[in-house]
């Protein structure tokens, strides 16, 4: 296997001060690229620039929240100020306001979009325009498996998970003209084996236990294979300039690394130019819920063309 190289690669790294942004700075700059350290937390993000630079790489510090333009706009400030160049975002911070649905505070959900979701937006764009210019950009958005499977008592963690999906999807499709990748991550990982199911004190659900599957004994075969250096390899390759892949959800959970995709049944079309009648959706149900021969979709564009040359068969 050819090694992995980011000589000459300027990386900005949010909520890197800690837990699996740590892990990805320290893989990242440990093949050669110049990270961007970016934590709201002063004395976090010092200590990780710190172990960098001992080790002989490069990589300065930013403590502004991505949670605002002004914040996401200072982190590529820093980084062409420092380094003149933008190659890697990777979009890594985030918040918790963990609740049941009908107690949560419009507070706690706008307070997680604005991180997750506003952050990432703010962040990609400022530095999309400088990777436009490169011709050449990679960014990695960090998304979860609650936003895709769902999860309990996480409404407003699993919309802005949800949201950072079409965000991706945008940011791949525009940016494929000048060179500029796009995936997700969908991430689980505990920063240390005793930290593996730990029950948030907030849940307010007594029968937290019952509920959630993770928390059962099975899961305990994960323990040995959850830190964040578990998924850290998965998101170099993400982010290198050997990896081409645009558009992409991947998992990493456990050391298992897969590909998660959205997926359309074939369903069933109707003749005709008449509407579909509620009667005739329910006659038809099964057959629209039956996943065999399913497709996948790289844009709205090619579902269209293809349910369109789909009509066209049925018309004869």
């Amino acid at each position: 296997m050819t090694a992995i190289d980011f000589t000459n690669r300027v990386a900005i790294i949010t909520g890197a001060g800690g837990g699996l942004g740590r892990a990805y700075a320290l893989d990242l700059a440990g093949r050669g690229a110049a990270v961007v350290v970016n934590d709201i937390g002063k004395e976090a993000a010092d200590k990780v620039v710190q172990e960098i630079v001992a080790a002989g790489g490069k990589a300065i510090a930013n403590y502004e929240s991505v949670g605002t333009r002004a914040g996401a706009d200072a982190n590529v400030a820093t980084a062409m100020d420092n380094y003149g160049r933008v190659d890697i975002v990777i979009n890594n911070a985030g918040n918790q306001a963990n609740g049941r649905f009908e107690n949560m505070s419009d507070a706690d959900y706008e307070s997680v979009l604005a991180v997750h979701l506003k952050g990432a937006f703010a962040l990609s764009q400022s530095a999309y325009k400088v990777m436009m210019k490169q011709q050449y950009g990679r960014f990695l958005f960090t998304s979860s498996s609650s936003g895709i499977f769902g999860h309990f008592i996480r409404a407003n963690y699993a919309s802005a998970k949800a949201g950072l999906i079409g965000l991706m999807h945008a940011v791949y499709l525009e940016g494929a003209r000048y060179n500029i990748t796009a995936n997700a991550l969908l991430p689980v990982a505990a920063p240390t084996a005793s930290k593996l199911g730990k029950v948030p004190e907030n849940t307010l659900w007594p029968d937290w236990e019952a509920r959630m599957p993770e928390r059962q004994p099975e899961v305990a075969h994960l323990a040995d294979a959850m830190t964040p250096a578990h998924v850290a390899g998965l998101v170099t390759y993400l982010v290198s300039e050997a990896c081409t892949a645009s558009g992409g959800m991947y998992s990493a959970v456990g050391s298992r690394f897969s590909r998660v995709f959205i997926g359309a049944t074939q369903g069933w079309m109707k003749a005709g130019a008449a509407p579909a009648s509620a009667e005739e959706i329910e006659a038809h149900f099964a057959q629209i819920q039956d996943r065999a021969g399913f497709e996948e979709y790289p844009s709205l564009a090619h579902e269209m063309l293809a349910v369109s040359r789909r009509r066209a068969e049925l018309k004869g």
